[in-house]
C-alpha cells in the first residue's frame, strides 16, 4: 500500500508553511524585543542625560563614516 502523491504533496506544504509560519513569528519576536530595546535606550539617554535623538543619529552618521574610512584606507 502506498500513499496517493497528492497526500505527499499535501502534507510537504503543510510542514513548509508550518516551518515558514515558526520562523516568522520568531522573526517578528526578535523585531519586537529590539526595538523596545532601542526605543528604552532613547528614552532612559532623554530622561536622565537629555540626549536628544538627534544627537544620538548624529553620533551613529559619524560613526559610520568613520568605519567608512578606516576601510577604504584599509583596502587601499
Amino acid at each position: 500500500m502506498s500513499m496517493p502523491v497528492d497526500l505527499i504533496v499535501i502534507i510537504a506544504a503543510i510542514v513548509v508553511a508550518w516551518l515558514i509560519f515558526t520562523w516568522s513569528i520568531k522573526v517578528l519576536k526578535a523585531s519586537l524585543g529590539t526595538a523596545l530595546t532601542i526605543a528604552a535606550i532613547a528614552l532612559i539617554l532623554q530622561i536622565f542625560l537629555g540626549i536628544g535623538f538627534e544627537e544620538v543619529w548624529q553620533q551613529l552618521i559619524q560613526f559610520a563614516e568613520t568605519i567608512q574610512q578606516f576601510v577604504q584606507q584599509f583596502l587601499a
